[in-house]
This record gives C-alpha cells, sequence and structure tokens, in this order.
C-alpha cells in the first residue's frame, strides 16, 4: 500500500504504511493533496478534542475551544516551519518547502489522532470527577504524550530523508571511497617490449645457477620477428611468479615492479549514494527546531486561553496576558 488511497482517514495510511508516505515524499509525489488531507484530518480531530476539554464550563466555551485548538497547532507550524525550512537550506539539505511542510503535517497529525483517541477517557472523567485542577493536568498530560508520538514519527521521517541523501549537500552524499573491493581481476598495463636478446633464452652453460627473475607468468612475451620487430601480448594480473615453488605467492608487503597495492576483500567497503557516514548538522537542528516548536506552542496556548474554562470565572473568548505556561502548571500541581 505505497500509493496514497482516497479515503478521509489518512492516518490510518500513515500508521500501517508509514515506510509508503516517506517514499512519496522523498519523490515529492502528489505531497499537495497528502498534506491537504492531512490539514483536514488534523483540524477535526483537534476541533473535537477542543469541544471535549471547554464542556468543562459550558457549550459556549466548548465551541470556541473546538476553534482555538486547530488554530493553535496551525499557527504554531506557520511561525516555526520557515526556521525549519531556512535550517536546513543554511546546512545544505536538499529538502522542499512542500517536503518540510509534509513531514510536520505526518507529525501534527498522529498527535491530533492520539489525543482525539483519548477524548472519551477525558469525557469519562469530566462525568465522574469534574476537579478543575484534575481536569487541567491531565489533559495537558494527554497532549503532551500525544505531541512525543507525533514528534517520533517526525524524526523518523527525517532520518529516513537523511538515508536518502537530502540532509546532505550533493557533493558529500556523491562521495565514493577511493579503497573500494574491486570484484574482478584487476587489469594491468603489459610491461614495456623487451628488445630481443636482451633476455637470455636460456640458463648459461657453466652450470652457476642464475638467480630467478621476478617475471610475471602471462606477463607480455617479447619476441624477435623475422625482421627483428618485437612484439608484446597484453596480459592479466598473474597468479604465479616466476622462480618460486608451485602453490607459493609474493612475500607478504612486496609488490612486483609495474604492478598496483593488492585491494583486500575485508578492507573499507564502498559507501553507497545516500548511506550516512555521521549525522548531518540538520539531524542534530531538527531537535532544536522541536524544542522551539514547544515553546512557542506553549507560549501561543497560554495566549490563546481559556480552553478549559474556569466554572468560577464568567465566559471570556480570551483572558489576560499574565505569568506563563509553565508556572501556571506548577500552581496547579501544588493546589492538588
Amino acid at each position: 500500500m505505497s500509493g496514497d488511497r482516497p479515503s478521509p482517514l489518512v492516518i490510518e495510511r500513515i500508521l500501517r504504511d508509514r515506510q509508503g508516505i516517506w517514499q512519496q515524499i522523498v519523490a515529492e509525489g502528489d505531497l499537495n493533496a497528502l498534506t491537504g488531507r492531512m490539514l483536514a484530518s488534523s483540524a477535526i480531530a483537534l476541533g473535537c478534542y477542543g469541544a471535549v476539554l471547554g464542556a468543562f464550563h459550558s457549550p459556549l466555551m466548548a465551541l470556541t475551544s473546538a476553534l482555538k485548538l486547530p488554530l493553535l497547532f496551525l499557527v504554531t507550524l506557520a511561525i516555526c516551519l520557515p526556521t525549519l525550512y531556512l535550517f536546513n537550506l543554511v546546512f545544505g539539505a536538499r529538502l522542499s518547502v512542500r517536503q518540510s511542510l509534509a513531514l510536520v503535517m505526518v507529525a501534527i497529525t498522529v498527535t491530533s489522532m492520539l489525543a482525539v483517541a483519548f477524548a472519551p477517557i477525558s469525557l469519562f472523567f469530566l462525568i465522574t470527577a469534574p476537579d478543575y485542577g484534575f481536569f487541567k493536568l491531565l489533559n495537558v498530560a494527554i497532549l503532551t504524550l500525544s505531541a512525543l508520538v507525533g514528534l517520533r514519527f517526525l524524526t523518523g521521517g527525517m532520518q529516513v530523508l537523511n538515508d536518502h541523501g537530502l540532509l546532505a549537500p550533493e557533493a558529500a552524499t556523491a562521495q565514493v571511497n577511493p579503497q573500494a573491493t574491486v570484484s574482478a581481476p584487476a587489469q594491468v598495463a603489459a610491461p614495456a617490449a623487451v628488445p630481443a636478446g636482451s633476455v637470455p633464452a636460456e640458463a648459461p652453460a657453466t652450470g652457476a645457477s642464475a638467480e630467478p627473475v621476478a617475471v610475471p607468468a602471462g606477463a607480455a612475451a617479447a619476441g624477435s620477428t623475422s625482421n627483428g620487430a618485437t612484439t608484446a601480448a597484453p596480459a592479466q594480473v598473474p597468479a604465479q611468479w616466476v622462480g618460486q615453488p608451485a602453490g607459493a605467492s609474493f612475500p607478504s608487503g612486496m609488490v612486483a615492479p609495474g604492478f598496483p597495492p593488492a585491494q583486500r576483500p575485508w578492507g573499507s567497503p564502498p559507501v553507497r549514494r545516500g548511506e550516512p557516514t555521521q549525522r548531518p548538522a540538520s539531524m542534530t537542528l531538527l531537535y532544536i527546531w522541536i524544542l522551539l516548536f514547544g515553546f512557542v506552542g506553549t507560549q501561543l496556548a497560554w495566549t490563546l486561553r481559556p480552553f478549559f474554562g474556569d466554572p468560577g470565572q464568567d465566559f471570556a473568548l480570551f483572558r489576560s496576558i499574565d505569568g506563563n505556561f509553565y508556572a501556571e502548571i506548577l500552581r496547579t500541581i501544588a493546589n492538588l
């Protein structure tokens, strides 16, 4: 199921065929339709979950929370996406804007669908234990857990793009290990033709043993024709050396003149295109960007509050900006 299916449940494909999603993003195949369906699914899921949050106060608060929660995620994405894209450009990554948007939308879609899956549990505690502080902490924990799972998908997708060489400069991904193994015997140029008469055809008759000449067997055979011209025949890398017993090899560490060093099959393997030798800087910056996304999202959530609605206060579309999100969470925990 690598192709995109015309179904409103895009989350099913993300969870069942995530490799197909990553491959589609790598190939930039029909990303506009995929991103549009993820956007629609996320907005509907976050709207349903927001309605559960606001139902603690009143139906009017449920309606406004259903509108503000999708707005929270989309505005956070609009603020942080240019930073992610420029980070990748600065460090040589070759991601397009559509690829970056699709990757982040995968994370948001997973987050929103997990959150709406927790909605019945949140609604259960709303009915059976209507305590404002507990209900608020419960839903903050649900959203945090859902966001962590969604960001896990984001880092997984970026790792796949890194494996395809999209997070490293083109020159770096095209490098090949110069000590790559050779699959077939190396062809070696034949030695220069030897003038006729320079090498004795037979040993001297005096009985003195001549030193063996380390001439590769099968090397260029020099001969003299009837008119005195020399001839040379090409040869491959020899398996045996003249002057050594059968089965013996050339001494280790020594190379015959005119022949390249032997390549050992247990040497460094060749680096395939797209195979990362180390984690690129863009992957490190991704984790920094995730922290930035989290800080922007929580501050924006504090600015757009209320989402739950304190039952001791009247309905208000927005509250005055004072304090911060983290101080409020600590205060709520202390008051439990």
